[in-house]
């Protein structure tokens, strides 16, 4: 299961420069699309995302809180349809 940023994430960008495979994108200034994805197609399942941020946004897919769990559908969608689907 990858990874899941949910919409505590403050756009600090620590998940991102750790990340072993470069799956963590933004884009700028996008009231949309307001927080890091993750593609869960590139994603490793290694953790070290969620180690380095600092807001604890970051959730194993399967551990997402119920509050945030549309922001599942967000982050997959994001890559299916969104911004990030020129990243695939």
């Amino acid at each position: 299961m990858p990874y899941v940023i949910t919409r505590m994430c403050e756009r600090i960008g620590a998940c991102a420069d750790v990340c072993p495979t470069d799956s963590i994108h933004f884009v700028e200034e996008n009231a949309d699309w307001p927080t890091y994805y993750i593609n869960p197609e590139t994603c490793i399942d290694c953790g070290a995302c969620a180690s380095e941020c600092p807001t604890g946004a970051i959730f194993p897919e399967e551990d997402v809180p119920e509050e945030y769990l549309d922001d599942t559908d967000l982050n997959a969608e994001f890559y299916q349809s969104g911004p990030g689907a020129e990243l695939v």
